[in-house]
């Protein structure tokens, strides 16, 4: 088991270890989408009430695009292996970007949620 964890760490460390990777086309997208995306969130951290709300939705249609385009994501078919990793340094830093963005996301949502009568323990009990 520890082996494999840190067969797996050493991967991982491996694939992160260059930060000049170069993206495609479609990562270019993915980019400028989480940078629209992260300016809604920004939009709705600092709304109230139901303008709040409907920048929440909107950031998470967002993020539902997003991800369907990830997951849809492949490297070039004959990519050197120099590409290869550079491709998949640039997907990993996106994906951090989107789980950073959606742990955003869910605190909102978790602070939203404190003045339920006691939902999640963190209401009041005041109704």
């Amino acid at each position: 088991m520890k082996t494999t964890l840190a067969a797996a760490f050493s991967a991982l460390l491996l694939f992160t270890a260059t930060a000049n990777a170069a993206p495609d086309e479609t990562q270019k997208q993915l980019i400028q989408r989480a940078q629209e995306a992260k300016k809604k969130l920004s939009a709705a951290q600092s709304a109230q009430g139901a303008e709040r709300q409907k920048a929440m939705q909107e950031h998470m249609k967002m993020m539902q695009a997003m991800m369907a385009q990830m997951q849809k994501a492949k490297p070039a078919a004959g990519m050197k292996p120099e590409q290869m990793k550079e491709w998949i340094d640039e997907h990993m830093k996106l994906m951090q970007e989107m789980m950073g963005q959606m742990m955003g996301e869910h605190h909102m949502m978790m602070q939203g949620m404190g003045g339920m009568g006691g939902m999640m323990g963190g209401g009041t009990g005041k109704k």
